[in-house]
């Protein structure tokens, strides 16, 4: 009898340490979990990293690599030539520059305005300050095409149209693109870190400005990276306001829209020829140019922008 329970416990061990190894317990995964966790973040990595992988083996191809149907991810020879074309048909010289002025000043006045702002609904007690974040969150919502006719209308009357003034004033007023958002995520974040640092600083002596600027701002930096990043990017892709305001100047992007007019006019096909034709190849190397300051950008502060998001709880869209 005592042989037989003695089995019958090895057997059940065995049993009880496979099903962990499959399943795992309340502090390890089992090799079943580990299996789906690396099959959904392959899933993920794939399904973001696939149209970046096409964008750049395509704008390596030859025409006669991309029609035959052989050559699929390694093309027969390294072609360049695409990009040589793209980069004089985006006007590369001329819109980065704007490109990079415009989304610079942007970010850089609403991360300012929104660190100022956000610790001033964090940590001042304002009269009628729940009507004012009300009428702040509105201003996210309330779509951009509701306010666009009356701030024409309000720009052209103090002769600012024709100018970047339209595009960046509202970024320095806190009202630039997404400008909310930004108020918001630092209001959030000034409302999670402890009031006794503040109470400290004044005790000592410093005032608002310099609790601000020596205890707030660096403690806020989080926040700041991720409202630098998210604002440059989304006025990096903006398009609509600059050509609503002022036509004579043309962003990357606003170029990448226009590339097949303006790649026709200065390449014209005659009698049917397929030399000056436009293809694939050349469509993606101007796509990849487009894009490429924002992936450097983003890889050069990976760290500290998935440091940022765990800490301000921000993922963009």
């Amino acid at each position: 009898m005592a042989g037989k329970a003695a089995g019958t416990a090895r057997a059940a061990a065995r049993k009880l340490r496979l099903r962990r190894r499959l399943l795992g317990s309340a502090d390890s995964l089992g090799l079943l979990k580990k299996l789906a966790v690396y099959f959904f973040l392959i899933t993920i990595g794939f399904v973001y990293l696939y149209p970046l992988l096409y964008m750049v083996v395509n704008s390596l191809m030859t025409t006669e690599d991309l029609i035959d149907p052989a050559v699929n991810w390694v093309p027969t020879s390294l072609y360049l030539d695409n990009f040589r074309v793209a980069f004089r048909v985006l006007d590369f010289g001329r819109t980065i520059g704007y490109s990079l002025l415009i989304s610079s000043v942007c970010a850089v006045s609403q991360t300012l305005i929104g660190a100022v702002a956000g610790y001033g609904f964090a940590r001042f007690r304002l009269p009628g300050k729940g009507l004012l974040m009300v009428l702040l969150a509105a201003t996210f919502l309330v779509p951009e095409q509701v306010t666009m006719v009356p701030r024409y209308i309000l720009f052209n009357a103090y002769g600012m149209n024709d100018s970047l003034w339209p595009v960046f004033l509202p970024a320095l007023l806190g009202q630039g693109v997404k400008g909310a958002l930004f108020i918001l995520v630092f209001v959030m974040f000034f409302q999670s870190y402890p009031l006794a640092l503040d109470e400290a600083a004044e005790i000592d002596g410093a005032g608002k400005l310099r609790v601000f600027l020596r205890i707030a701002l660096p403690m806020a930096v989080p926040a700041i990276v991720v409202s630098l990043i998210f604002s440059f990017v989304w006025n990096w892709n903006e398009t609509f306001n600059i050509s609503l305001y002022d036509k004579d100047i043309q962003t990357l992007p606003m170029q990448l829209n226009a590339f097949v007019s303006r790649y026709q006019e200065m390449y014209p096909t005659t009698d049917g020829s397929e030399v000056n034709r436009l293809n694939e190849g050349i469509q993606m190397a101007a796509t990849l140019i487009t894009i490429a300051p924002l992936v450097v950008m983003y890889m050069a502060l990976q760290k500290q922008f998935v440091e940022s998001i765990e800490r301000t709880g921000l993922t963009g869209e």
